[in-house]
């Protein structure tokens, strides 16, 4: 309140910074009006029923005209002295930047022309929307069946971009094809009531007149039968005789045209840091070399007669380590989050409200889609957050990783933290929206670290676990620099995580071939890690005895997802406060 207070009288004080406030005021609220604009979905669980019977629009005109409308926004940010705003602006400011500029760096090389990676893309757009969107009444229910009758549409306008990329050899590598058909197939080869598309009619209230039900059920079956079903089939048929002949038998993005260049601007965007595909690759070897010795440690610990080779063998080969049936897994996974929820209080002085379910990884997604992966939740629509565990293929699905990848998806990592960023109060809306990968996927990786302390890791297997996960964010740096940068082949890249991690065979390829379609995130993870790690040991060394790892913690997630820099600046001056404040006591 006296911050606040004293930021009111300066304000009122000197005019000019007024100004610089209005002015940055003015464009906040433009750009998110240009965003929910271009946002039908977002619009649409906002209760706009115009917004929430269409999809997106996805057309080369509206491309054009978001470049020219964000450029725009930029040249007016940049007019803006950020030190003049108040310290909560700063902030907006700083991740507006940063969305506006990579936006503007990247849009000349017209990415719309990938709309996919390995599994996931447009065509799953609307299986995430189904399971999503909850009808309250009879004119949402309406809204629901009108955008299923516009998925065509939606379709066609990805695919003339597709189009445009096999005219130009921007396409994906052949290599992920398969997947992709086969992902596109099972959609459109599943009876209506199997491709869920019902469900937001399903979940309509129960005291909705049974005739209403009946009717709307009745016109979503059409609409699925005749439109919905059609579309995916229609584009399977463009993936196998268009796209799939056109893919390149290449896997870096460097051998399509300008991609050197879109891989060092990715890269930078990914990252959030003004840094190099070169200085990333070496951060990434000292890493893999860093926590290979770690991993030797434990593995003497276990008392493990053979060398690592054989060690792994063992972990991936033994019985022991695997779950008999998919819901013996999702105990072990229910069971471990449960642990993490009984520690959260003691890490964390602020939690959020919204829980959070364990649940599989829908069938027709599973077989190519990642180990477990955190899905958001709404409290204003009535969903629960989703840490998504893929049961597909068990003996891929080792039980002494379970724990790193359950409090990295589940908590204290995403759910805790996209949670809270959602229940900020007093922040522009574009800031609880903006998902900043390096700090988003850092603070879950960071994660998998904190939770030794909070006792989750039960014996040397599951820690061995942990330092695998590690390893395969390290590895990260390596392969994806490695394939997009340095011309490395697919059988190096997976190499890497072969040799040095428990990561099961059947993941490794899963996860490279999201590497080689999705060029440059991977980066992301231990960038972000790596310096939230150097900001706790910064403040256990300068405050000692002080340090306090609850206010630490809601300190570095209370601005949400900001990038890297403006982090660094924000908690090393957090530390310097916290110093003073316990020098003056």
């Amino acid at each position: 309140m006296i911050r606040a207070a004293l930021t009111l009288s300066l304000l009122a004080a000197s005019p000019a910074l007024a100004d610089e406030a209005d002015d940055f005021a003015d464009l906040v609220a433009d750009f998110e009006a240009h965003e929910l604009a271009g946002n039908p979905i977002q619009a649409g669980r906002e209760g706009d029923l115009a917004a929430a019977a269409q999809w997106p629009d996805p057309s080369a005109e509206t491309a054009l005209a978001n470049e020219a409308a964000e450029a725009e926004f930029l040249e007016r940010l940049e007019a803006i002295d950020a030190s003049a705003l108040p310290e909560n602006d700063q902030v907006s400011y700083a991740v507006l930047d940063y969305v506006l500029r990579y936006r503007v760096e990247l849009a000349p090389f017209d990415m719309e022309r990938i709309p996919f990676t390995n599994d996931s893309g447009f065509f799953t757009t609307p299986t995430y929307v189904a399971a999503s969107v909850r009808p309250r009444n009879v004119a949402e229910a309406e809204a629901w069946i009108s955008r299923l009758n516009g998925v065509w549409e939606f379709f066609e306008a990805h695919a003339a971009w597709m189009e445009q990329g096999v005219e130009d050899g921007f396409v994906q590598p052949a290599y992920i094809i398969p997947g992709v058909i086969a992902q596109i197939r099972s959609i459109a080869e599943s009876t209506p009531e199997e491709s869920g598309f019902l469900a937001p009619i399903e979940a309509l209230p129960p005291g909705l007149p049974q005739a209403e039900r009946d009717r709307l059920r009745a016109e979503a079956l059409t609409a699925i039968e005749d439109e919905v079903l059609p579309a995916y089939a229609e584009l399977l048929e463009f993936f196998e005789t268009v796209y799939q002949p056109a893919a390149r038998e290449s896997i870096g993005i460097s051998e399509v045209p300008q991609g050197r260049e879109l891989y060092q601007v990715l890269t930078r965007f990914h990252t959030t840091m003004d840094t190099s595909p070169e200085e990333v690759h070496q951060r990434g070897l000292a890493e893999v070399a860093r926590i290979r010795a770690e991993m030797d440690e434990v593995i003497a610990e276990t008392g493990f007669e053979g060398d690592f080779a054989q060690f792994i063998n063992f972990l991936r080969t033994d019985p022991q380590f695997y779950a008999q049936s998919e819901d013996e897994l999702l105990m072990h996974a229910a069971w471990i989050a449960k642990r993490a929820d009984d520690a959260m209080p003691r890490f964390f002085g602020r939690l959020p409200r919204l829980p959070y379910g364990v649940r599989p990884v829908p069938a027709a997604m599973a077989p190519s889609y990642t180990t477990g992966r955190y899905w958001p939740g709404n409290s204003e629509t009535g969903v629960a957050g989703g840490y998504m565990v893929n049961t597909y293929d068990l003996s891929q699905r080792p039980l002494y990783n379970l724990p790193a990848l359950t409090v990295h998806e589940a908590v204290p990592g995403h759910h805790h933290q996209i949670s809270l960023a959602q229940e900020m109060e007093d922040v522009p809306e574009f800031r609880r929206d903006t998902y900043i990968t390096a700090f988003g996927e850092g603070w879950g990786l960071y994660t998998e670290n904190l939770a030794v302390d909070m006792g989750i890791y039960t014996t040397p297997y599951e820690h061995f676990g942990r330092l695998t996960y590690e390893m395969w964010r390290a590895c990260r740096l390596v392969i994806d620099t490695g394939m997009h940068y340095f011309g490395w082949t697919r059988e190096e890249a997976e190499a890497c995580l072969l040799e040095n991690s428990a990561l099961a065979p059947h993941n490794v390829r899963t996860e490279v071939a999201r590497y080689i379609s999705w060029p440059g995130q991977a980066l992301a993870y231990k960038s972000g890690e790596l310096l939230m790690r150097d900001l706790r040991a910064r403040a256990e060394d300068q405050l000692g005895a002080d340090f306090d790892i609850r206010a630490f913690h809601d300190a570095l997630l209370s601005d949400g997802g900001v990038p890297l820099g403006y982090l660094e600046d924000k908690m090393d001056a957090w530390i310097a406060e916290q110093v003073a404040i316990h020098a003056g006591e």
